[in-house]
């Protein structure tokens, strides 16, 4: 959403106070964005603007930008519409304009949004306003409230005698009450900070995952996101009953509204009571279940995307040439081999697994594919049936130059039978094209997982339960993030990674494909002008992200924005660059922007990938027999959750260490201190071989 510079500015100081930076970053830093360009854009380019605000930061800001956008917006509404209304007080037009969150604006504007048919409505079409408002003045200290109450009676408004009547003032009140802004405010504050979720069985007889939650009291205030999302999960699949149990004293409203005793007290204690547990609490309850699941939701989708993030930085293995395993039992093994550049070669099946069981054939088929194609490594998914065809790839590895290591398989089966993989392999089947899948995660985990939905992949914890809408969003910054971190081979590209540049959508990564299997490679960046709706916003924008190696231009496989080619050629033809502020200053250039064009320079073409941790071949361990209490292992992060890290150590089932065992300091979030794909040293802690789980430490054994 696009908004007036005069707007922008006007919320631009918050936003500076927020973030810790200055009112004229935060201003440069806006309009940016305002105007259309992409983040990574920003991040890598436009430093001097922003004083250098890493792309992660960014996004906080921009989703930050927006609801402030959409706050002023929302704030505009509610005047004008209470204003059409005549009701618009200078005192309330001040509390709308000075609210800071959403939340407070529809607070103060619930008294005048037209409602559905209420208790308190069906009085006030009645004539009863005069009577309520006779109660609430708390000014009769004598008199009986039922005769007080006689000449409302409105036989056909459906209040038939002085106690309906009565009634009817009192549900006025008591929706008065529940509209009171100040009142809902100092309740949700008071439900947050005292309030319990409180959980039990539908059956306590019955045995299910959510047992623990089965008589489970934890306080709103303290209870953890993952907690959250079980137990709903648990509510939704009718296993739990939930609520929010608040310690409310009717003295608290008694406080807030009784002034001085009357003939009315006794009922208005009773109306402030119905207020509460008719309309106040449930409201609050529904408000506060929301906010605790919406919470945990956006630290959820924050793990996932920071574990879809650093899957995605993984180290490419370099020169591989792969036989590719897709485990399997009934079906059996489907095999693919690979060259090192990901080119499938052959394919088979091999039965090394139940019910055949066929070892000698399967050492057979990679005796001659190892030979026929050179192979130097094989990848084996993790899935069904991974350690039978682990323990014979194990013995025909052993002594032989050809190394071995399991990925994970996520999503494979899910790429393989998209109308993607169908577009690419026409004449392949479903099977082997996820084998080959596998063998690419290795060579180029980027390039291969990008074909497939983020959510699909794997690495974060109730993905299925989560707001959809945001999840993908956030996976797509994620991997946005990384492509443009790590630049984009614009020659050998596919269209799914090409369409993750900024700049770039799906149709525009379509036509630069077309466009070069109709031309042929393209040898300058400056081509990409003459591709199908790729305009020069879009050029500016991606150009830098996008590397032609053995080009017309040196400069085009490197990080160097086009814009700043002039200054890049004044740099290499001075050589070594002795004092780096006095360039800039002598170029007329920002110093973090010279210092990228002289990293560049010095290391052209770079992946930053290859400083991730290198990927581990050969596990020493197959099965759960094969540990014992304190052994050490070395192993690979493959997800990382709110409660620990789990560890690829060989078994079929990935080790997990608590978040306790992580580190001998305090870790809030295992996140603080391991990523996924990094590469651990664990000790076995406990074996629980029953239900096939292992327990780690990595605080030594």
């Amino acid at each position: 959403m696009t908004i007036p510079n005069d707007t922008l500015t006007s919320i631009t100081a918050q936003l500076a106070s927020e973030f810790k930076l200055t009112e004229a970053q935060a201003l440069a830093t806006a309009t940016l964005i305002n105007d259309g360009n992409t983040i990574p854009f920003i991040a890598r380019y436009r430093k001097e603007a922003t004083g250098g605000i890493d792309d992660v930061t960014l996004r906080d800001f921009d989703e930050r930008l927006t609801y402030l956008k959409n706050l002023g917006a929302r704030k505009a509404e509610v005047i004008r519409l209470i204003e059409e209304q005549g009701k618009l007080a200078p005192e309330l037009r001040a509390e709308i304009e000075k609210a800071v969150v959403l939340q407070r604006v529809e607070d103060l504007y619930k008294p005048f949004k037209k409602k559905r048919t209420t208790r308190a409505s069906k009085a006030k079409d009645a004539g009863l306003e005069p009577l309520a408002q006779l109660i609430w003045a708390q000014k009769l200290t004598t008199g009986d409230p039922l005769a007080l109450a006689e000449p409302y009676i409105n036989v056909d408004g459906g209040f038939p005698d002085a106690q309906a009547a009565l009634s009817g003032g009192c549900d006025i009140l008591a929706e008065m009450v529940a509209d009171d802004a100040d009142t809902v405010a100092f309740l949700r504050d008071f439900t947050r900070k005292n309030g319990a979720v409180v959980s039990e069985a539908t059956d306590a007889e019955e045995k299910t995952v959510y047992e623990i939650y089965y008589d489970f009291r934890e306080p709103v205030a303290k209870i953890p996101n993952h907690r959250i999302l079980a137990i709903n999960r648990g509510e939704s699949e009718e296993k739990l009953k939930v609520k929010i149990d608040v310690p409310f004293d009717p003295a608290m409203l008694e406080r807030r509204y009784l002034k001085n005793p009357c003939i009315f007290t006794d009922l208005l204690k009773a109306t402030l009571a119905d207020s509460y547990k008719r309309l106040i609490a449930p409201a609050l309850e529904r408000e506060v279940r929301r906010e605790l699941t919406e919470r945990a939701q956006t630290e959820a989708i924050k793990v996932f995307a920071k574990n879809t993030e650093n899957l995605l930085s993984a180290r490419p293995v370099r020169n591989a040439r792969i036989i590719a395993i897709d485990p399997g039992y009934r079906t059996g093994c489907k095999v693919a081999a690979l060259d090192e550049t990901g080119k499938l070669l052959d394919y088979t099946t091999v039965y090394p697994t139940p019910p055949k069981n066929d070892t000698a054939g399967t050492r057979r088929v990679l005796e001659s594919y190892t030979a026929k194609h050179n192979i130097n490594t094989i990848v084996i998914g993790n899935g069904t049936g991974s350690r039978e065809t682990e323990e014979c790839v194990a013995d025909f590895t052993e002594g032989k130059p050809v190394q071995y290591t399991i990925v994970n398989e996520a999503g494979a089966s899910v790429y393989s039978a998209s109308k993607l993989a169908s577009e690419e392999y026409p004449d392949l089947d479903v099977t082997t094209r996820g084998a080959m899948s596998l063998g690419r995660r290795l060579q180029d985990p980027l390039a291969e997982l990008v074909k497939i939905p983020p959510k699909s992949i794997g690495v974060g914890q109730y993905q299925h339960d989560l707001n959809q809408a945001a999840l993908e969003i956030a996976l797509t910054a994620s991997i946005e993030n990384v492509v443009n971190r790590v630049g984009v081979d614009l020659n050998t590209a596919s269209p799914s990674l090409l369409s993750y540049v900024a700049g770039i959508g799906a149709a525009v990564a379509k036509n630069i494909v077309r466009y070069r299997e109709a031309n042929g490679a393209f040898t300058s960046r400056i081509q990409l002008k003459k591709v199908p709706k790729l305009g020069e916003k879009a050029f500016g924008q991606c150009a830098g992200f996008l590397r032609i190696r053995d080009g017309k231009e040196m400069l085009d496989n490197t990080g160097v924005h086009p814009e700043s080619y002039a200054i890049a050629r004044e740099v290499i033809k001075r050589g070594e660059v002795a004092d780096v502020p006095a360039l800039a200053k002598e170029l007329d250039v920002g110093l973090p922007t010279l210092r990228d064009i002289i990293a560049e320079i010095q290391k052209p073409g770079r992946d930053p990938r290859d400083d991730a941790p290198p990927v581990v071949f050969s596990k020493r361990v197959k099965t759960l027999d094969d540990l014992s209490i304190g052994m050490e292992l070395t192993g690979t992060v493959r997800n990382v959750v709110d409660f620990g890290a789990f560890v690829d150590i060989g078994v079929k089932n990935d080790g997990l260490v608590h978040v306790s065992k992580i580190a001998k300091r305090f870790v809030r979030h295992p996140s603080e201190a391991v990523a996924v794909g990094d590469t651990v040293k664990v000790w076995i802690l406990n074996i629980d071989r029953e239900r096939g789980k292992v327990g780690l430490t990595m605080v030594g054994g």
